[in-house]
């Protein structure tokens, strides 16, 4: 049975499995500290109907508490272990809200509905809430375990152990760039995630994590760093994993795979 993903643009994504809606980093503002959003429409009310959420680390472009408050109550919320104790806004919320919070570790498998199940999985990435906080909980990736299964890679860096850690999938939903112009430690560029998808050999990837987001008044700052990355990765992928079928849709463009 193949899965349908929807991407609403940086690393927000509806993943959708045998009946199942689960929601990636929800990220639905048009203006972020320093970044604007300077590609595609803000997502509609629908993209924040999910069953269930999964957030991989405590960065405030991916647990975006205003973003989580527009959730039906009652909706599971999955985040890294530790992200409550660090983000006290979170447990306010959750429970203003009636959100359900499940915090997961490496390893870890959460069941979330009858024939669904997501593992929580390593990620290579300085997930702390602020850019010199202590480090209370872990960056994560997931991985959702359906008709299909397909990897939210989260933010992260390459790591060797990655496609053991991951194990086998049909979809990977890889980073591919960021919000500015250069790349700090703990992220892939096309090129890198390239050469993960020839590691992890899924069936199918799309490229998220890039063209949404950008500092305000660097427009003009290496452009082609917010631009180019999806078609970038489409390229080398087709040198370094030319089994693997390669989408990139565009925002709030919802394709089928594998």
């Amino acid at each position: 049975m193949p899965v349908d993903i929807t991407w609403w643009g940086h690393a927000t994504c509806t993943v959708e499995d045998s009946g199942v809606r689960l929601l990636t980093d929800p990220l639905f503002a048009r203006r972020l500290a320093h970044l604007r959003r300077r590609r595609g429409a803000l997502p509609p009310p629908e993209a924040a109907v999910a069953d269930v959420v999964l957030v991989s680390h405590l960065h405030a472009d991916h647990l975006h508490l205003p973003s989580l408050g527009r959730l039906a109550p009652g909706t599971r919320l999955v985040v890294p272990r530790g992200a409550r104790r660090a983000v006290p806004g979170l447990a306010r919320l959750a429970g203003v809200r009636g959100l359900a919070v499940t915090e997961a570790a490496p390893g870890e498998e959460v069941s979330v509905a009858e024939g669904v199940r997501v593992r929580a999985v390593s990620a290579r990435h300085d997930g702390r809430r602020l850019p010199f906080g202590p480090h209370l909980a872990p960056a994560l990736g997931y991985v959702v375990l359906g008709a299909a299964r397909t990897y939210f890679a989260g933010d992260t860096g390459l790591f060797d152990t990655m496609a053991e850690e991951v194990g086998p999938v049909d979809v990977a939903l890889l980073p591919v760039g960021g919000w500015g112009p250069y790349l700090g430690p703990g992220h892939l560029d096309a090129a890198r995630a390239a050469r993960a998808l020839a590691r992890l050999e899924p069936a199918a990837a799309v490229p998220v994590h890039y063209g949404t987001y950008w500092p305000v008044g660097l427009d003009a700052v290496r452009p082609h760093e917010f631009h180019a990355p999806g078609e970038e990765f489409e390229r080398h992928a087709r040198r370094s994993a030319p089994k693997v079928t390669v989408r990139v849709p565009g925002h709030g463009e919802r394709v089928r795979l594998p």
